[in-house]
């Protein structure tokens, strides 16, 4: 699986819309594949009084409901069509789900693949 097919994927998703007067949803989309070679989807929700979650989250909250854990590689897209780095609360979550995904490549901008570990370089387990 390429980064240009999983960019496709987390594209593919984004549909940008209000849902009420206070949360937004849809305008980031985000994909992973997993070790069994599955590709999870997501998107962003936005509430006023920030208690939503990111593409991200929502992506891999499918994948542990699936039964697996583990993230192989992973993209988040704007609505521009921009490729996005996780935030900081997305870098720590995913690396809680399993050990394993320190090793993890993450497309952080067009053609920039790092790891998860590079992206969290000073590891608090350590």
């Amino acid at each position: 699986m390429t980064f240009s097919e999983l960019y496709s994927k987390a594209n593919a998703v984004i549909n940008p819309r209000k849902l009420s007067e206070y949360a937004s949803a849809g305008g980031v989309g985000a994909a992973i594949l997993s070790e069994s070679g599955t590709i999870y989807t997501g998107v962003c929700i936005d509430t006023a009084c920030s208690m939503g979650f990111c593409a991200e989250h929502t992506a891999a909250a499918t994948m542990i409901t699936q039964g697996e854990n583990r993230v192989v590689k992973m993209i988040a897209v704007g609505s521009n069509g921009n490729i996005m780095p996780p935030c900081g609360r997305c870098r720590e979550f995913i690396s809680q789900l399993n050990d394993e995904n320190l090793s993890a490549e993450v497309m952080v901008d067009d053609g920039v693949i790092v790891t998860l570990k590079e992206l969290l370089p000073h590891d608090w387990r350590k």
